[in-house]
């Protein structure tokens, strides 16, 4: 099964706090992609650094991702999803950022998995298969 990685895992590695080399052996046959919500949220932080130095570091280190794996949009399948969760979930109370929705929707759109190391929001998702990393 293909695989949707999402931005909490790209920023810890590059921010140095998660080494790609201790990832889990079943992710070496993975196809991982990102969506384009989790490309929006890297480009954000390469846009918001402070100093040229770091945008630069983070910006060659976006720019290799996007390069390395299909970018997947958030289209009307995935809309269509996110809509029926969004109603589903609000009246539980179940509260989960408008992002992290619009991303878990993309991830059932296309049948693939989450990889993440946000303990929170994700495993909330009904019907959203979450590999912690």
């Amino acid at each position: 099964m293909g695989a949707l990685i999402d931005s909490s895992v790209l920023i810890d590695i590059e921010r140095g706090s998660f080494d790609m080399d201790r990832l889990p052996g079943e992710a070496a046959d993975m196809d991982i992609a990102m969506s384009a919500v989790t490309a929006s949220e890297l480009l954000h932080g390469v846009h918001r650094a402070s100093k040229g130095r770091i945008r630069a570091r983070r910006e060659a280190f976006v720019e290799r991702l996007l390069e390395a794996w299909p970018v997947l949009p958030f289209d009307l399948i995935a809309a269509r999803i996110h809509a029926k969760l969004w109603a589903e979930l609000a009246p539980k109370g179940v509260s989960i950022g408008a992002y992290d929705l619009m991303i878990g929707a993309t991830a059932i759109a296309n049948g693939l998995q989450l990889i993440t190391r946000d303990k929170r929001s994700f495993p909330k998702i009904p019907g959203l298969q979450v590999q912690l990393w």
